[in-house]
């Protein structure tokens, strides 16, 4: 029973120090695609905002970046349907160094995170 109680206090204490310490930033730069004519757009958004890409409406409710180094990644909480529509085409996280992990499934248009706006600006 010791040794039990043991090796679980080991594997809290290890996946307590495993997780990065995230930072909200005050916004997001998503890119749009459109799959048919190949044309991009990206876009700057702010926390709680909507706005349009091409024929989606894209909602930002966050955008989370490692604190040890902003740079490296972006966790960007995104709500997106077609214009005129009210069912929801995704609705979750979206990682920008893995877009195909919960990515948005879409026969013409594409969105994905690119980097959050830290405080400072970048």
């Amino acid at each position: 029973m010791k040794r039990f109680a043991l090796i679980a206090a080991l594997l809290a204490a290890t996946g307590a120090t495993a997780q990065q310490k995230a930072q909200s930033g005050p916004g997001a730069m998503l890119r749009g695609l459109d799959k048919v004519s190949g044309q991009t757009v990206d876009v700057e958004m702010r926390n709680g905002q909507t706005l349009p890409v091409f024929g989606l409406d894209v909602a930002l409710g966050d955008c989370r970046y490692p604190a040890d180094n902003p740079t490296g990644d972006a966790f960007a909480y995104l709500t997106i349907w077609e214009k005129g529509r009210t069912d929801q085409l995704f609705d979750g996280w979206m990682i920008a160094t893995s877009p195909a992990l919960n990515a948005l499934d879409h026969a013409r248009y594409d969105v994905w995170v690119m980097r959050c706006i830290t405080a400072s600006g970048d």
